[in-house]
């Protein structure tokens, strides 16, 4: 299949990526029901961790971990939906693919709550 050439260079092509990237983020919120639940999470966990007596650094480790979660929700819906354009049809390998980014954002949330946890009861 043959792509267009993108010719923007420069500041123009910076531009362009970030109507990609808000292009992307809307659709992600629009058609991910996860991502919609983390992106609600994570706007309560970050202006919780403004309430908290905790550090810069300890703050800026604890946002780190939430918007990791969202990362890793972005990567698993994409995963998901290359898969879903390829064939409604089951196949190992598909299911295989589903599963690991499933289970990164699990281990994206455990960081979470592990980080997060050490912060605040050690």
């Amino acid at each position: 299949m043959n792509q267009p050439v993108n010719k923007n260079r420069g500041l123009l092509r910076f531009f362009q990526a970030g109507i990609y990237s808000i292009q992307g983020l809307k659709a992600a919120y629009r058609h991910e029901e996860a991502f919609r639940q983390e992106v609600f999470l994570a706007v309560a966990l970050i202006l919780a961790s403004f309430a908290l007596p905790v550090s810069v650094l300890e703050r800026l480790l604890m946002i780190s971990t939430v918007f990791l979660v969202l990362i890793v929700e972005l990567l698993n819906s994409a995963i998901e939906a290359v898969v879903d354009r390829i064939g409604p049809e089951h196949h190992e390998l598909s299911g295989r693919a589903k599963d690991i980014g499933s289970a990164a954002v699990s281990v994206a949330l455990v960081l979470v709550a592990i980080v997060w946890g050490g912060i605040l009861f050690w």
